[in-house]
C-alpha cells in the first residue's frame, strides 16, 4: 500500500479503487433515495416525474405508518437510556475496577454482537411471551437492550480510557466523595462519549427488526416490523419513503456523532501537566 501510494500511478490506481468501492456502498442508498421521489417509486431510474405523494401518503388518514414510527421512538428512547445506565455502570468496572476474570466479562458483555440475532430474538420471546409481555414497548426496549448495550459499552470505556485518573485523583486528595467526583469530574468529561453512546443506541434500536418481530404483537409494530408486513403482502410504494426517512435518520446521526467527537477533542488539554514534574517546576519559579 505505501508502494502504491510512493508513485503518480500508485495514486491513480488507489483513487479510482477507493472511488469504485464508494460508490458499489452509495448506489443502493442514492437508488431509494431518488426513485422514493418518483412518480412510480418501483419503476424505471431515474423516475419520469417526481412527486412527494409516497410522503404524503405515509401520514394520511387511516395509515399504519405514524403509529409505527411513534412507537419506535418511544422504543428507542427508552432503549438509550437503558443502555446508557448499563453502558456507564459496566464501562467504569471494566475500565476504574480491578475487575476479577476481566477479559471473560468483556467478552460475555459483547456477546450479543457475536451471537445471531435471531437466536436472541427467540430467547427473548421464550422469556417475555409467558410473562405475557409480547407487544409491550418496555419489552421491546429491554430486548434491544441486549444489542445496544454492548455497543455503548465499548464507546464508553473508550471513552473513559481517555479521561485522565489524575484529575479524579485530585479531587478525591481534597475531600471530594465518589458520588461528587463522578458528578463534577467524570461524568462532564465523558458526556461526548456518552451522547455518542446514546445516538448510537437510539440507531440500533430504531433500526432492530428481528428481536421487534418475535417481541411484536398485531396492533403494536415497529417501523422496520411493518415496512416488513407491507412488503410481504403487497407493494407499497410508500416503503421507498419511509426508506428514505430511515436513511435521513443515519446521516444525521453520524452528523450528529461527528460533530460532538470534534467538539470533545482537546476537552482535557491542559488540565493536568502531561509531563513529570512540569507543575512542580512551574510552582517554583512562580514561588
Amino acid at each position: 500500500m505505501i508502494a502504491l501510494r510512493s508513485t503518480l500511478t500508485g495514486r491513480i490506481v488507489l483513487t479510482v479503487l477507493s472511488t469504485l468501492v464508494l460508490l458499489f456502498l452509495a448506489l443502493p442508498i442514492v437508488l431509494i433515495v431518488v426513485t422514493s421521489f418518483g412518480s412510480d417509486a418501483f419503476g424505471s431510474f431515474p423516475p419520469d416525474s417526481w412527486t412527494l405523494g409516497w410522503y404524503e401518503q405515509l401520514f394520511a388518514d387511516g395509515s399504519k405508518w405514524p403509529a409505527a414510527l411513534s412507537l419506535s421512538a418511544l422504543v428507542a428512547s427508552l432503549t438509550t437510556v437503558f443502555s446508557l445506565v448499563l453502558g456507564m455502570t459496566a464501562a467504569t468496572a471494566l475500565v476504574r475496577s480491578k475487575l476479577p476474570l476481566r477479559s471473560a466479562v468483556y467478552g460475555l458483555v459483547l456477546a450479543p454482537l457475536v451471537i445471531p440475532q435471531v437466536v436472541i430474538a427467540l430467547g427473548l420471546f421464550l422469556l417475555f411471551e409467558p410473562a405475557s409481555m409480547l407487544g409491550s414497548p418496555i419489552a421491546l426496549a429491554l430486548g434491544h437492550t441486549v444489542l445496544a448495550s454492548p455497543i455503548a459499552v465499548m464507546i464508553l470505556m473508550a471513552t473513559l480510557q481517555g479521561i485522565d485518573e489524575r484529575l479524579e485523583d485530585a479531587a478525591a486528595s481534597m475531600g471530594a466523595g465518589r458520588l461528587t467526583v463522578a458528578r463534577r469530574i467524570t461524568l462532564p468529561l465523558a458526556m461526548p462519549g456518552m451522547i455518542a453512546a446514546a445516538i448510537f443506541s437510539f440507531i440500533t434500536s430504531f433500526d432492530e427488526f428481528f428481536i421487534s418481530m418475535f417481541l411484536s404483537s398485531v396492533d403494536t409494530t415497529t417501523l422496520p416490523v411493518q415496512m416488513f408486513n407491507v412488503l410481504q403482502f403487497d407493494v407499497d410504494p410508500s416503503v421507498t419513503a419511509v426508506s428514505a426517512l430511515l436513511i435521513a435518520v443515519a446521516v444525521v446521526a453520524l452528523v450528529l456523532v461527528a460533530a460532538v467527537r470534534r467538539l470533545g477533542v482537546g476537552k482535557q488539554d491542559g488540565l493536568l501537566p502531561t509531563e513529570p514534574g512540569t507543575g512542580l517546576s512551574a510552582g517554583s519559579e512562580a514561588s
